[in-house]
């Protein structure tokens, strides 16, 4: 949490840096291209009834990446985004953790709104597509595991959202307060013998965040 904090402090320190780029930008009343990084924290927690993580405690990660956007309507302010994001994932409960690593593909819609001369608002909506790269748990202080485990099958590494959110723009900076909700099953059938409660039946989780952004396009 304290290096997830570090790094977006130092972000927003170097911002007046950043906003003395004039390379791109959003552009409401033209046809553009524009690409841009963005920085922040995600607040990640999995919904459902998988026993084992009941009450379900939240965690803070960190999340960044690059992306690309193309308007696409020449007379509406409509742009489609996508790019890649690193995310840190994962649930936090007393002496239970688990805690996953993902690439992320967004494909999004955003329409942008005039609030003043210099700060335009973009609402936006689209499904996200995930992959777990890595991650582990660890259960009672004591047991623990990882991905790259033959017999550790408790999550499904491949995930598909929905990410809506809006975001505001000021010259090329550029801020953006989302939440993405899971709609695939997070859970596999069962929870290895390994654990100390093996689960045998199907549950459910999915897996959810709120994800504050901050970045610059060009």
């Amino acid at each position: 949490m304290k290096k997830v904090l570090s790094t977006i402090v130092a972000i927003l320190i170097a911002a007046p840096t950043f906003a003395q780029y004039s390379s791109g930008g959003f552009s409401l009343d033209e046809e553009n291209l524009y690409y841009g990084v963005r920085l922040g924290m995600s607040i990640s927690s999995i919904s459902g009834d998988i026993p084992e993580i009941k009450p379900l405690g939240s965690k803070v990660g960190l999340t960044m990446g690059g992306v690309i956007g193309l308007r696409c309507s020449n007379t509406a302010p409509v742009f489609l985004e996508s790019g890649v994001y690193y995310t840190e994932r994962g649930v936090k409960k007393s002496k239970i953790s688990v805690s996953y690593n993902t690439l992320e593909i967004p494909i999004i819609v955003k329409y942008g709104i005039k609030a003043t001369d210099d700060i335009a608002l973009l609402p936006f909506l689209g499904p996200t597509f995930s992959y777990a790269l890595s991650g582990k748990y660890k259960w009672d202080n004591a047991d623990t595991g990882t991905f790259e485990e033959k017999d550790w099958t408790a999550l499904n590494r491949a995930n598909m959202g929905i990410k809506f959110g809006c975001g505001a723009e000021y010259s090329n900076l550029y801020l953006e307060l989302a939440y993405q909700f899971g709609i695939t099953n997070l859970s596999k059938d069962g929870i290895n013998s390994t654990l100390p409660t093996p689960v045998r039946e199907k549950h459910s989780g999915h897996s959810n965040a709120l994800l504050i952004n901050f970045g610059v396009n060009f």
